[in-house]
């Protein structure tokens, strides 16, 4: 986690932004990890919350919407051909297609929250024709919950927690320092006896 940290304070929300629109794509790249790493860099004032959300939500929707651009403009044939190597079979296809005709909008808002669908539900609701406009809107919806859960709720907990640790350590601080001085130190008297000798 502190090597994406420092990467994220190296670079800012723009190196977030790219991350997250390449995963949302269909990149295998760690894209909630970089979520909560910006939320806690947020928290201890590295870089601005608000403009870190606005990356992480953008880079969600436009990766997303070009991930169903290309599965739309091709995803299908290639799909039909080389769908059996993953176990995906025309018949399969055609189910899944009508799973996205009846259930895409919850499929595409909810599919945010589980890894690899993250990555691959743009390209395959373009693969299987679902309507754009239901796409866009359910993909802004899931969007913006994940950037909530995972952008935003790291920072209110760390916000939170912070007096608490902040208490926790200065109390801790306090004992070490008291059992450590010297005219505080507990005295022990060793008593030694020695064995009667019969």
């Amino acid at each position: 986690m502190q090597e994406i940290q420092h990467y994220i304070a190296a670079y800012g929300s723009l190196a977030v932004f790219v991350v997250i629109y390449l995963e949302s794509m269909g990149a295998p790249l760690p894209g909630e990890t970089l979520v909560v790493a910006t939320s806690a860099l947020a928290a201890h004032g590295t870089i601005s919350l608000t403009v870190a959300l606005i990356a992480i939500f953008c880079g969600a929707v436009l990766g997303d919407s070009t991930g169903y651009a290309i599965g739309h403009y091709g995803g299908n044939r290639l799909l039909r051909r080389f769908g059996s190597y993953v176990k995906l079979t025309p018949e399969r296809l055609d189910r899944l297609e009508q799973l996205f005709k009846r259930r895409g909008a919850y499929i595409v808002a909810t599919a945010r929250f589980v890894v690899v669908l993250r990555q691959l539900n743009g390209l395959v609701a373009g693969a299987v024709h679902m309507p754009w406009w239901r796409f866009l809107a359910a993909n802004v919806v899931g969007a913006a919950l994940w950037t909530a859960a995972w952008g935003l709720g790291p920072y209110v907990i760390g916000k939170a927690a912070k007096p608490v640790i902040q208490h926790i350590k200065s109390n801790h601080q306090k004992n070490t320092s008291s059992l450590l001085d010297g005219n505080r130190m507990p005295r022990f008297a060793i008593v030694y006896q020695s064995p009667m000798v019969a």
